[in-house]
């Protein structure tokens, strides 16, 4: 049999990453017909189909999945020491442009911030942060960081944080004066503070699950912002139950400000991710950062409940 290529590999794994022929010959700078062509000849060589392929859809078959689980690893290592060597090069400078939530920022980008900053001085770094989803291609930005449920598809993510709760608090003058609720259900009796996600333009669910048991209540109340900090200001003041991140209540609850209620039915989901559009057009200012952010990364859990929290 003869050897497969590297280059002929690399390309297989960008199919499969897309699970389209015409984007990954986009991003690999050539025709859809080359590429295809590339693929059968790998496939001959290798004597097994690695994608299965229609007129609608590319998925990659079980022996395809064989070989990306040690392909994929490789490449990575690879590209890895290459871009070091290029960084090595060149040095690190522009500008680099990131959008975040304020939480996404204090979890993920303020904690590696200073070091960042001090070991390459000729990098600039510009954060937006905000609440409304973005296009980062379209609007200039290197990548974002936003929960991963509403990251497109074709973007390439890596988890960069710790699975994340949500909790249910109250104020103790809030509970002395309404009383406590016993089960989540038991919310729609009382003044509950909303959240509007700002993307969607809806109010955040609440939604709850315990062992096999999943539901959601439709809470009422008087206040509704589309800023946490003025849902936990609300909070503290005795004005209705919030539903919050965890992180955001934290301390409040530590002090005895807050009391949390139904811990038991808020279980983790996956944190902050950051995505950005493809490892091929990443610039030097971007891979010195990721370097920064890979010790947060950690695996993914597809099994964990997720909360439905808007991601941008």
């Amino acid at each position: 049999m003869q050897r497969p290529s590297l280059d002929d590999l690399a390309a297989f794994a960008v199919v499969a990453r897309l699970r389209s022929f015409r984007r990954a010959a986009a991003e690999l700078g050539t025709s859809t017909s080359n590429l295809s062509h590339t693929i059968r000849r790998l496939e001959t060589r290798l004597g097994v189909r690695l994608l299965q392929r229609n007129s609608r859809s590319v998925s990659v078959s079980e022996a395809g999945e064989a070989v990306l689980g040690t392909l994929g690893p490789a490449l990575q290592g690879i590209e890895s020491v290459l871009q070091a060597l290029d960084r090595g090069r060149q040095g690190v400078s522009g500008t680099l442009r990131l959008t975040a939530t304020r939480q996404a920022y204090e979890a993920v980008i303020r904690p590696v911030l200073p070091a960042f900053v001090e070991e390459h001085p000729e990098a600039t770094v510009e954060v937006l942060v905000e609440y409304a989803f973005r296009d980062i291609v379209a609007d200039g930005f290197d990548a974002g960081i936003r929960f991963g449920e509403k990251i497109e598809r074709d973007m390439i993510a890596l988890k960069v944080g710790p699975d994340l709760r949500m909790a249910v608090v109250a104020s103790p003058g809030y509970l002395a004066r309404y009383g406590t609720p016993e089960h989540p259900r038991d919310l729609v009796r009382h003044r509950c503070i909303h959240y509007r996600m700002t993307s969607a333009g809806n109010l955040l669910p609440w939604r709850f699950r315990r062992g096999g048991e999943e539901f959601e209540v439709r809470v009422l109340g008087p206040l509704t912002f589309n800023d946490p900090s003025l849902t936990l200001d609300c909070a503290l003041k005795g004005l209705g139950v919030g539903y919050m991140l965890e992180p955001d209540v934290a301390t409040e609850i530590a002090r005895g400000s807050l009391i949390r209620l139904f811990e038991a039915w808020t279980p983790p989901f996956p944190g902050f991710f950051l995505y950005h559009p493809s490892r091929r057009q990443m610039r030097p200012v971007f891979a010195a950062f990721l370097d920064f952010l890979r010790p947060l990364a950690a695996s993914r859990h597809p099994d964990a409940s997720r909360a439905h929290v808007e991601a941008g």
